[in-house]
């Protein structure tokens, strides 16, 4: 039994999320049904975490058992060609049978994409939020560097999703960048509660409108107050960037 790890990229917009749903198209359902036309095996295919409806993926990674004796320098053109081209195999790599996608994960980095120009974009209106309002850059790069470090995000999760022991995440790396009227959010952390990203993006989004004062993040942190952080930005906004694994 060969244990086999895929990095995977795919457009969110049409699909139910990640996850397996009885009468709804996921990612994870298009990929078993890709492996098995191509083994033969019906397989479970185990991702590092799911992502929601309408969320993209750049590197997300997950793995499957499979008897296959197909080379795995070519599993990922196997896999591809029966796949829709929303969902896209970029590597394969046989592993030890003990690697799990999920348990495994040591950290996982996303990116929220805010389009601050005057007019939203006709091609990327699915991939990005659009806030026609002139933002703050300054006060929002201040404000994201207050999520750095080990915190109880009980005030920046949604409700809903799988119930945790704990709350409290760390976050080791939380930057943005500006490009051509584009403002890029990007948090890398140990784990993230539903919607966290989201919620804390929706947040950066209302200081650099003056809404919330960024020196005033550390309180509302403190505070595991849901309703003192911003509001959940939509999903297509959001990817799963990169996940990381101790070599």
């Amino acid at each position: 039994m060969r244990n086999i790890k895929l990095t995977i990229e795919y457009d969110g917009k049409n699909f139910a999320g990640w996850q397996s749903q009885p009468g709804k198209v996921s990612i994870q359902s298009e990929i078993e049904k890709a492996i098995k036309e191509i083994t033969g095996e019906e397989v479970e295919i185990t991702a590092s975490g799911r992502t929601d409806a309408g969320v993209h993926a750049l590197g997300q990674v997950a793995n499957f058992h499979t008897n296959t004796n197909i080379e795995i320098e070519k599993i990922p053109y196997a896999i591809n060609s029966k796949l829709t081209k929303s969902i896209v195999i970029k590597k394969a790599e046989e592993v030890e049978e003990r690697f799990h996608a999920r348990y495994n994960c040591k950290l996982k980095t996303y990116r929220y994409i805010v389009n601050n120009s005057e007019f939203p974009s006709a091609l990327e209106r699915y991939r990005e939020y659009h806030m026609p309002i002139k933002l703050d850059i300054e006060s929002m790069k201040k404000a994201l560097t207050f999520f750095e470090g080990e915190h109880d995000f009980k005030g920046f999760k949604s409700s809903g999703g799988n119930a945790k022991k704990t709350t409290v995440r760390t976050i080791t790396k939380a930057i943005l960048k500006e490009n051509d009227g584009r403002i890029f959010i990007e948090l890398t952390g140990n784990g993230f509660l539903y919607n966290m990203v989201r919620i804390i993006a929706g947040t950066i989004v209302d200081v650099g409108l003056g809404k919330i004062n960024a020196d005033d993040i550390p309180e509302i942190i403190e505070s595991k107050d849901r309703t003192r952080a911003g509001k959940t930005l939509p999903p297509h906004g959001l990817y799963l960037l990169e996940v990381q694994y101790d070599v």
